[in-house]
């Protein structure tokens, strides 16, 4: 397969790794907004530098267009160029999210419904052998009857700030990949929702309108009650955890040597010798193994795992927490459009 590559920033340096690695991919073809940026990343790879227009029209690719797009741009770039190659009929995998708001998500929705092409939204959690399990688990009925949900996100250090007016708030760009796992792993939508933030750690998140802690109570559609919280400040390293609580038994994903957790119990385990240091560490079998599955998806061997229909679900769920603390009320997920 010839596959090409928009945006070779962290993450996108990341997926061409992986895919110049992969046995399916015979080509790979990097383009970025900053040429010079690609070309750095394609002589890494051992890829191709492209124009970005060059993976849509084959101009200045040897062999023509790709098979299938892997979008990793910057966010604000993403619903156009999803819709460019839903109208060019090619396969698409896009980090998260389609857009920032819930207009241009539906908006580049629509293109790729009409043109009849494939979506796939780069949610990784899916991806996880632990989340996995815990579906397993809650689908096959093995805690009882489920009656809470505890989510934890939590980045060692924040972003840089210039990032933060570009991320769409800590809603949208973090917790939302705890929605997403929510309703992957319960199977159950959420009803309600309310949240509130705290912009108390460094001055950038204010000046950003933005909060560097968050917390949400959802309740699902069977009664069952999440909670949701996330930070960009845990110096103590990156923590994401989910546990899943029934009448009859309990489980904890992201727990293990390296959960950067210490126990303040006489004799309880300590502080981790090694904690995870990033998103990137933590999932990155994850990563591997999205990206295996959508070349199946591309190739017509699998069925889409995570299309964009359920990317909506959870950018609505961040915008009614959006709302909810703004507004600092309860917030029925029927008053949020896209539903």
């Amino acid at each position: 397969m010839r596959i090409g590559l928009i945006g070779t920033g962290r993450i996108g340096t990341f997926h061409a790794e992986v895919l110049s690695r992969h046995p399916a991919v015979d080509a790979l073809l990097l383009a970025d907004a900053d040429p010079e940026r690609a070309v750095g990343a394609a002589a890494r790879t051992g890829a191709a530098a492209v124009p970005v227009d060059g993976l849509f029209t084959g101009e200045g690719a040897a062999g023509g267009p790709p098979d299938a797009v892997v979008i990793c741009s910057a966010t604000s770039a993403h619903a156009d160029l999803i819709a460019r190659a839903a109208r060019a009929g090619l396969p698409v995998f896009c980090e998260k999210p389609i857009a920032l708001d819930l207009p241009g998500t539906l908006a580049a929705l629509a293109e790729v419904e009409a043109a009849g092409s494939v979506l796939q939204l780069g949610f990784m959690r899916r991806f996880d052998t632990g989340y996995g399990e815990a579906r397993a688990a809650v689908r096959e009925g093995r805690l009882g009857r489920l009656h809470t949900v505890r989510a934890v996100t939590s980045d060692p250090a924040p972003p840089p700030a210039a990032y933060l007016p570009l991320s769409g708030g800590l809603y949208r760009d973090c917790l939302v990949h705890d929605f997403d796992i929510l309703r992957w792993v319960t199977g159950r939508e959420v009803s309600e929702v309310y949240a509130t933030g705290s912009d108390a750690g460094p001055a950038m998140f204010r000046e950003a309108g933005d909060v560097d802690t968050a917390a949400a109570l959802l309740t699902l559609d069977d009664g069952t009650l999440a909670t949701a919280t996330a930070t960009r400040c845990n110096g103590s390293g990156y923590d994401v955890r989910m546990e899943l609580a029934g009448e009859r038994d309990q489980i904890a994903v992201g727990l293990d040597d390296r959960t950067p957790l210490t126990s303040a119990e006489p004799g309880g385990p300590g502080a981790p010798a090694k904690p995870w240091p990033g998103f990137l560490e933590r999932f990155a079998p994850a990563y591997e193994a999205e990206l295996d599955a959508f070349l199946r998806v591309a190739r017509g061997e699998l069925a889409n795992p995570c299309d964009g229909r359920e990317a909506l679900h959870a950018l609505r769920i961040a915008e009614a927490c959006e709302v909810s603390r703004r507004e600092r009320r309860p917030v029925a997920m029927t008053e949020i459009p896209g539903g």
